[in-house]
């Protein structure tokens, strides 16, 4: 393990899949969050795609057991932003050195995105042996990930993007996969309708998924 995955590391050891989060309205944020840490995800990224999502992050890092993160970092801005509001995780589609500098800078445990050895290999020579693979259906999936884990076994990935409750376990089972992200535990119709039972159902069937 190298130091700068440390952190991120010890959020992926908490439950297999990390809940992807979109919410629009704020009134959401805490009964989502609870329904989701009942369910035995603790581990929250709240993408910063909606004009609610910092106030989100802020209202979710008060519910009892929630560990809460902003994804979809880019910018200096975004950082120092969901910093503010009590993030205490950060992650990007990518890793430019820039936002890896910033992050660094500013203290905050950070996932950063890779796809490519290239990108992989240059975030590793960084310290960072933890990486997000996104969007991971998009970019090859298993058969992509299978063939990393070969010449670079020493780095591990969440994938993210296109994964679900039917294709979780294939990515889980990989030996360089540490945890999956996933927007299909908290889809926008049963935010919006409040259905808090049906996300906790699927929480819970989300981290009774078996890893490798």
């Amino acid at each position: 393990m190298t130091d700068k995955s440390i952190e991120t590391r010890k959020l992926a050891a908490l439950a297999p899949i990390i809940p992807v989060l979109v919410v629009d309205d704020v009134a959401d944020a805490m009964p989502l969050a609870q329904a989701l840490v009942r369910g035995g995800l603790p581990v929250l990224e709240v993408t910063l795609r909606t004009d609610a999502a910092l106030d989100v992050i802020a209202a979710m890092a008060g519910v009892e057991g929630a560990r809460v993160g902003a994804g979809t970092l880019v910018s200096e801005a975004d950082v120092d932003a969901a910093m503010k509001a009590g993030a205490t995780f950060g992650v990007s589609p990518g890793g430019p050195s820039a936002l890896v500098d910033i992050c660094e800078a500013r203290g905050l445990p950070f996932l950063p995105g890779a796809v490519t050895a290239t990108e992989a290999m240059t975030l590793f020579a960084r310290g960072y042996d933890l990486l997000k693979f996104f969007p991971a259906e998009g970019a090859g999936g298993v058969k992509v990930l299978k063939g990393l884990a070969g010449p670079l076994p020493d780095i591990s990935f969440c994938p993210t993007g296109g994964v679900s409750l039917e294709n979780a376990e294939s990515y889980l089972s990989l030996p360089n996969v540490a945890v999956a992200g996933g927007s299909w535990i908290a889809p926008a119709d049963l935010v919006r309708a409040g259905d808090w039972d049906a996300i906790e159902a699927r929480a819970r069937a989300a981290s009774a998924l078996s890893r490798g």
